[in-house]
């Protein structure tokens, strides 16, 4: 074998190591990546969750505004990705505790009753305005000593919220909104940003504000984070208040 010979053979060799080693590197992060996800999210592989959908405000008892439905396929892809299963049930229907199955829950106490038992139950630091009459409390999120206040097609604010048991379990995603967007706002913020949740904090409760600024014009995509209200959120807050 010659030295030309010799070099070729050489370099196919180093090339296929290399692209095998590539492939396999690539793989094993696309793998624990998938398995951070799943943990997160509480959606080993073959699992089954519930996805929660609340009633349209001012539509039929069964109705869902096109917003939340919205916010239904972006959680779908995320529960498809994990390879899990969905359950779609309405808020009147849900008649289980928390802990067996993941859920994801959209909507606000003013239209999803799974929404005020949870608020009820896991974040006795927050009040909601359930008042459907028009004043600048309508819907209003106190938490925390701070008031968010939703001004119509200027800015609107929602819950955004992972919890669990004190036993542990599956999570509890909750996604409580003063709208519709605000619904579709959060479902995206955390279909984007589930990787930095997952670090920061683990597979712990958590409590965000996000606001909504302008849906009029730019619909659910400019979202930001308000404040984190985790321990305002989980904190009861005092009968004299």
């Amino acid at each position: 074998m010659n030295d030309d010979v010799r070099n070729i053979v050489l370099g196919v060799i180093a090339t296929a190591v290399s692209g095998g080693f590539g492939w396999f590197a690539r793989t094993y992060l696309w793998r624990r990546a998938l398995r951070r996800k799943q943990v997160f999210f509480g959606l080993p592989p073959g699992s089954d969750c519930l996805f929660v959908v609340n009633r349209q405000m001012g539509g039929k008892e069964s109705s869902v505004h096109r917003n939340d439905a919205f916010a239904l396929l972006e959680i779908s892809a995320l529960i498809k990705d994990c390879g899990a299963n969905v359950q779609i049930v309405t808020h009147d229907e849900a008649r289980q505790g928390f802990g067996e199955r993941a859920e994801f829950c959209v909507g606000g106490p003013t239209s999803n009753t799974r929404t005020v038992a949870h608020l009820a139950s896991m974040l006795p630091g927050v009040r909601v305005n359930v008042d459907t009459q028009e004043h600048e409390d309508r819907g209003a999120i106190q938490v925390g000593g701070e008031v968010y206040r939703w001004a119509k097609e200027q800015v609107e604010y929602v819950l955004l919220a992972r919890l669990t048991a004190a036993q542990g379990g599956r999570p509890v995603f909750l996604l409580s909104g003063q709208t519709a967007v605000s619904n579709q706002a959060a479902a995206r913020y955390l279909a984007r940003h589930h990787e930095r949740l997952a670090r920061k904090y683990g597979k712990e409760s958590f409590c965000l504000v996000l606001k909504v600024v302008n849906s009029h014009a730019y619909g659910p995509d400019v979202t930001e984070l308000a404040a984190d209200v985790t321990r305002a959120a989980l904190t009861p807050v005092p009968a004299a208040a």
